[in-house]
């Protein structure tokens, strides 16, 4: 095997990256997406996009290898903006608080329902929004730069974590999270941040 990065961290547009840098999430698309060769041969094998635990229950995998393709996002917000909810399996706890908050804070939300909403969405142009009006934890990107909004400042994602933060646009600018799980951020959801966020906070 090459010692080359293997091309499995996600980018919060959803690009699946090669880099040296570790991520805190895990979570696969539904299936194999990788060939013999460690490469990749398509971008999503189902729906079933989801982020798990780095360790559940004791079991080890050899990345890239027989079964699914495991990915790395940097944190959760990153995989919620890619379009992973979730894992109701290792992240039961999260997956349950998510798929409430889904539905405003009423019944929980079905993963095949949310599944089905979010398929669609990823394949959907990015809205053009204001920055300031969405909820901490989106994604937004201008002059290519990916910039996740957290209270009044937006901090330039890095596959290694955020860099020093700038006021947020005033223009309209493209919203990479989708609209389905901005509103579960608006309705109360709390993602998991990396330690580089929380360090310039």
């Amino acid at each position: 095997m090459s010692s080359r990065p293997l091309q499995n961290r996600v980018r919060p547009d959803g690009r699946i990256i090669s880099t040296q840098a570790r991520g805190t999430l895990m979570g696969n698309r539904g299936g194999r997406i990788h060939d013999d060769r460690q490469t990749l041969t398509r971008q999503w094998a189902s729906r079933q996009w989801i982020s798990c635990m780095l360790e559940f229950k004791d079991r080890h995998r050899e990345v890239m290898c027989d079964g699914y393709t495991e990915l790395f996002f940097l944190d959760e917000v990153t995989a919620l903006a890619a379009g992973h909810r979730p894992c109701f399996e290792c992240r039961r706890a999260d997956a349950n608080a998510f798929a409430i908050a889904w539905n405003g804070g009423g019944d929980r939300a079905r993963a095949p329902e949310m599944d089905r909403v979010l398929h669609s969405e990823r394949r959907a142009k990015p809205d053009r929004l204001s920055p300031s009006d969405q909820p901490d934890g989106v994604f937004y990107e201008t002059e290519g730069t990916l910039f996740l909004k957290w209270g009044e400042t937006g901090f330039a994602w890095e596959p290694d974590g955020y860099r020093q933060g700038c006021p947020l646009p005033t223009r309209t600018c493209a919203i990479l999270t989708q609209p389905s799980i901005r509103r579960t951020l608006a309705h109360g959801y709390r993602p998991q941040v990396h330690p580089t966020l929380t360090a310039l906070l």
